[in-house]
């Protein structure tokens, strides 16, 4: 996949999520991101809303479980029983994927009434319509063929000498292409309030750099089948038979490639300099010229994530024959706009990516691509009529009252942190003093009068990346725009950004199972005040405590406290090593408790942030117990019942090698086995599975 333009530390996302131009959210909550807690009705229901109040979805239990043994089968074991994943899917929540079902289903309605000229003075109806018109048209697609991106074949065909590379490359990303590199704007780690150039590796084809050194039977054979795959799309588009030098060029940028871990440290991603330093890392590929091209003036700063990555690329174009190079860019391309192709390279992408990856057993129905389409490139005007019809003031308003009790419960807890001191607990609550939140959708929505969309599907997308790269670069060398938004408002997830201090929870989550009218205080708190715990942690966990309060990178801790953190999220390390939700070549695949290290300590964190704001919240009433189950047992079932999931072994193998975010399953134990208020709900003994004794308790925050 191409990686464009990138800032990489939005924090927080729930779950795992496609990249926002400008910036990376996070995998899911974290395998997917937060959402949004309510008290109030947000969304008006289809059908209606029974007076009773409800606790928690009995049938999704499996009582013959033990809760002090596995309170994830037991919250979830009726519901994955009774639940298939869907042919078109590679997984299926009873959280994320319903929700999302629900929006997709609304905007489709609101799409479908725009071509046929419904609502036509609706902000960009007829640009939304036309776009999602021309995806809908398979004649047109077919028509077209490879027409629209034969212009780009046609600069990487005209590349006759390795100094060609960059001018070509430069021509490439402003036709709204992304090959070989990310390339963006974000904001500076240094300066928070400046917008910086943002240059990134990126360029291959598999999942992630680790998938082209992997050993084992069945690394070989996704390598041997990517080959394979990569030949076959060059025979679709007509092209020469260099799949082997493909793969072959894509290996050398992988050697050069940072690895994950290392990728979510900021000091090892932050490399600001100006062009001609950069220039030096790759002169071959003349990056001033590179620029120049693009409009991003010689004066710029820019952000170099990986030097290394970029003294890879000059390698290549020292070793690497001109004609890889030819071979190596067609195949980006091709890769790249496949999606937006005729209907052989689309089924073509499908058979390798869910034989070998995903495990899915058919392709997600035309009208949900496109909706994904639509929403990639004019998102946030889709997202204007989704937020009319789904959400009010009351709904912010409730959101808002929400999250300051968590943010209250944070106050709370660094007031009484055993192991901070005095100066380190200063600056502590400075930030979260700080924190800002975004709730619902934009006070104002993103401009798209400068997009122009045609007849033809291929070329309205590349028009709308190369619309929003434009948007992109044109930010760099000025100040920030803190109104700026990294998701559309539909958009099932939310996020904390380190360099805005901020957490951001769109309309679209703010649905049942995370909030629900009907719901006791204590499932909501459970269930959306966990999302705002989670994305709150984030501002402290292993990654985030290295911003201050203004977004700045900035070491703010005392030595000791900041060795006592790294002590104690070592536990947390060592705790998901141990978790393996699936094999592969019949060994367990093991949680990399590394890479997911900042979403487990804001699962574990959110946990109990929602915890002790719902218990002050209930301070000095009597327990409302509901259908036998006490309050508290209310908070932990609305908790768990969110992270419901049945996944495929191809997709969860998968998940575990790239995604921070842990396995549904450990999202649930793994937090709760570190809170003995759970133990205390459900009275379970000291020996249980999921009981930890004070010794062996991961304590954070």
């Amino acid at each position: 996949m191409s990686t464009r333009a990138f800032a990489p530390f939005v924090l927080g996302a729930l779950v795992a999520c496609s990249a926002s131009p400008g910036k990376i959210p996070e995998t899911p909550i974290a395998v997917a991101p937060p959402p949004e807690p309510d008290q109030k009705p947000v969304i008006i229901p289809s059908t209606p809303v029974p007076m009773s109040p409800i606790a928690v979805d009995e049938a999704a239990l499996d009582k013959s479980v033990d809760p002090c043994d596995d309170f994830y089968a037991y919250a979830c074991g009726g519901w994955k029983k009774a639940t298939p994943i869907p042919d078109d899917r590679s997984s299926w929540t009873r959280s994320f994927s319903e929700i999302d079902e629900r929006n997709e289903q609304r905007l489709k309605t609101t799409l479908e009434a725009y071509v046929a000229g419904k609502n036509a003075k609706d902000v960009d109806a007829k640009k939304l319509a036309d776009f999602y018109g021309t995806c809908m048209d398979e004649n047109g697609v077919e028509k077209a063929g490879l027409a629209p991106i034969t212009p780009a074949l046609q600069i990487v065909d005209g590349i006759k000498d390795k100094k060609d590379v960059g001018p070509a490359l430069a021509q490439l990303w402003s036709l709204g292409y992304g090959p070989l590199f990310g390339f963006g704007s974000g904001q500076d780690f240094g300066d928070a309030t400046q917008v910086i150039g943002q240059l990134e590796q990126g360029g291959l084809g598999l999942p992630d750099r680790d998938y082209y050194f992997d050993k084992g039977a069945k690394a070989d054979e996704i390598r041997t089948a990517y080959v394979e795959h990569v030949a076959a799309m060059l025979k679709l588009a007509n092209r020469g038979d260099d799949a082997a030098a493909i793969m072959k060029f894509e290996t050398a940028l992988a050697t050069a490639s940072m690895v994950r871990e290392e990728r979510r440290e900021p000091k090892k991603v932050y490399h600001k300099m100006n062009i001609l330093a950069v220039d030096k890392l790759a002169p071959t590929l003349g990056f001033p010229a590179f620029f120049a091209k693009l409009g991003v003036g010689s004066a710029a700063p820019i952000n170099v994530l990986q030097p290394k990555f970029v003294e890879g690329v000059e390698k290549a174009l020292q070793k690497q024959p001109v004609e890889a190079w030819r071979a190596y860019l067609a195949w980006q391309l091709i890769h790249e706009r496949a999606p937006t192709l005729p209907k052989a390279f689309v089924d073509e992408s499908f058979r390798f990516t869910s034989t070998h990856l995903t495990g899915a057993k058919a392709q997600l129905p035309r009208w949900k691509r496109c909706i994904s389409a639509v929403d990639h490139a004019i998102g946030e005007s889709l997202g204007r009529s989704f937020v009319r019809d789904t959400f009010g003031e009351d709904g912010k308003k409730t959101t808002h009252d929400m999250v300051v009790e968590i943010e209250k419960a944070m106050q709370r807890n660094l007031e009484t942190l055993p192991w901070m001191d005095a100066a380190t607990r200063k600056k502590a609550q400075e930030k979260l003093a700080k924190i800002g939140n975004k709730i619902g959708y934009p006070d104002k929505f993103r401009d798209y009068s400068a997009l122009s969309v045609g007849h033809v599907h291929a070329s309205n997308a590349l028009a709308a990346d190369a619309f929003e790269f434009a948007r992109q670069v044109a930010k760099i060398g000025k100040p920030l725009d803190r109104n700026e938004w990294y998701m559309t408002p539909h958009q099932v997830n939310a996020y904390y950004d380190a360099n805005m201090n901020e957490m951001v929870f769109p309309a679209g989550i703010l649905q049942a199972p995370f909030f629900d009218k009907r719901a006791t205080l204590a499932t909501n708190f459970g269930g959306i005040g966990m999302v705002m715990g989670h994305e709150l942690t984030h501002g402290f966990d292993d990654e985030g405590r290295q911003f201050d309060g203004d977004g700045n990178i900035k070491d703010w801790w005392s030595k000791k406290v900041g060795a006592e953190f790294e002590k104690r999220a070592s536990c947390l390390v060592k705790q998901y090593d141990g978790y393996s939700p699936v094999k592969e070549n019949d060994k367990p695949v093991y949680v990399k408790g590394k890479l997911t290290l900042g979403e487990n300590l804001a699962d574990l964190g959110g946990v109990k942030l929602a915890y002790a704001a719902f218990k002050e919240t209930r301070k000095g009433q009597p327990d409302a117990a509901l259908n036998g189950f006490t309050e508290d047992q209310q908070f932990f079932l609305g908790f768990a019942q969110g992270w419901c999931q049945n996944a495929r072994p191809q997709m969860l193998v998968v998940r575990v090698k790239t995604d921070p975010h842990s396995p549904a399953e450990f999202r649930v134990n793994g937090p709760l086995v570190n809170v003995k208020e759970f133990a205390s709900a459900f009275q379970c003994k000291p020996a249980a599975k999921m009981v930890k004794t004070d010794k062996n308790r991961c304590e954070i925050w």
